[in-house]
């Protein structure tokens, strides 16, 4: 799988904070669920197109 999110923006984003480096495969996990999630409900209302109102 390849990586959906990017770290420098994960890092830019969370300026004031330290990230663990286990952090990055935890959010990018979480994303993939996600994008999963939405598609399977775009799927599920014969749709291709996921929207904002899939997640």
């Amino acid at each position: 799988m390849a990586d959906l999110i990017v770290k420098a923006a994960v890092k830019e984003k969370l300026d004031d904070m330290n990230v663990a480096s286990d952090f990055y495969g935890a959010l990018d996990n979480e994303v993939d669920e996600l994008l999963e999630d939405a598609a399977a409900r775009a799927e599920a209302n014969d749709r291709k197109t996921v929207q904002p109102r899939d997640l």
